[in-house]
């Protein structure tokens, strides 16, 4: 199941959070998040066990893809792709454009943002402490 998170998925947002990125709990304040009518977060729940996550900011215009996390026992049964596809589904129609950065070194994550018809727009120079990102994007057609 797909739904937008709350108060009670704080925890273990940031148990995922943290074991990809050791800072997340420093960066991301999910309270004022929760208060935040830009930022949003979709979390899948299994058996109401959170197993992955996508956080992302809606602008009038643009939607800027924040992280997408899945639960390392988890990958490869197409989580990532079922968030990314209720996310696109739920955007406001105003919404043209669609960006992310993903590490130049994770084919996986690249895969499947080609697979939803984003393309490469540019390349962030150590983006990642020593690592180059790619900027991708995609245009929403109404």
């Amino acid at each position: 199941m797909i739904r937008h998170f709350n108060k009670n998925d704080f925890s273990r947002i940031y148990d995922l959070g943290n074991k990809i990125f050791p800072k997340f709990q420093k960066t991301n304040n999910l309270k004022e998040i929760l208060e935040d009518s830009y930022t949003k977060i979709l979390v899948y729940e299994q058996d109401k066990y959170i197993i992955g996550f996508l956080m992302y900011i809606e602008l009038k215009n643009t939607v800027d893809i924040l992280d997408i996390i899945v639960d390392e026992k988890y990958r490869n049964k197409k989580i990532a792709s079922c968030l990314l596809d209720y996310m696109m589904s739920d955007l406001q129609d105003t919404v043209q454009l669609i960006t992310l950065e993903v590490r130049k070194s994770n084919q996986a994550a690249i895969h499947l943002y080609e697979k939803f018809g984003f393309e490469i727009i540019n390349i962030r120079k150590d983006y990642y402490e020593n690592e180059d990102a790619y900027l991708m994007g995609r245009s929403i057609e109404r």
